[in-house]
């Protein structure tokens, strides 16, 4: 059984690693809000898109790809709109509520990049191992490790920030690499949709 959870965990984790948007997503946002309530949202969507993944199997792959693009434009519009929208007053990362802060990353998490490959590895692990709260236990904690490594990336790289770089431009920065990010990932989905 264990081994199931470390198939699981391996081919999840290899799966999403790699030119993994999300992962910069994580990164940006743990840049701007502390890494608890970051890592709490993360992995409440970690959680519900790894269960429905193994619920539904393969269909998750078979969704419209305008669906999954105009969801996840809609998602990282969503949360441009609300890094753009904080008050520049606030000079500190501890001035946003803990609960704000882990919405905002459930948001850009969940609402995006549905039928991804960390999603479909871990349908056909279900499919393969028909273990399905196992198989889902291995797909969330890949999930979460992968999620832990960007927010502690970016929550390293938000010290540095805070002392160098005036609040404006963090603001502007952000948002930019969310748009980048969500025109990427828009783009992304609706290439694969055609091949």
């Amino acid at each position: 059984m264990f081994a199931i959870f470390l198939a699981t965990y391996g081919a999840v984790f290899a799966a999403e690693i790699v030119g993994d948007k999300l992962l910069y997503t994580t990164g940006v946002l743990a840049a701007r809000y502390r890494t608890l309530p970051i890592m709490i949202g993360m992995a409440f969507a970690f959680m519900l898109k790894m269960g429905v993944a193994v619920a539904v199997g393969e269909a998750i792959s078979k969704l419209p790809p305008m669906l999954v693009a105009c969801v996840t434009a809609a998602s990282f519009i969503g949360v441009a709109i609300t890094v753009w929208r904080k008050d520049e007053r606030r000079s500190h990362m501890k001035d946003v509520p803990n609960h704000k802060a882990a919405m905002v990353s459930f948001a850009a998490i969940f609402f995006s990049e549905w039928g991804d490959v960390g999603q479909i590895t871990a349908a056909a692990m279900s499919a393969k191992y028909h273990i399905p709260m196992l198989v889902w236990l291995g797909a969330v904690a890949a999930m979460v490790t992968k999620g832990a490594l960007a927010a502690s990336i970016g929550a390293g790289v938000r010290g540095w920030i805070q002392v160098h770089v005036p609040p404006k431009i963090i603001r502007y920065a952000g948002v930019t690499a969310l748009v980048v990010l969500g025109v990427l990932s828009v783009a992304e989905t609706l290439t694969e949709g055609h091949a």
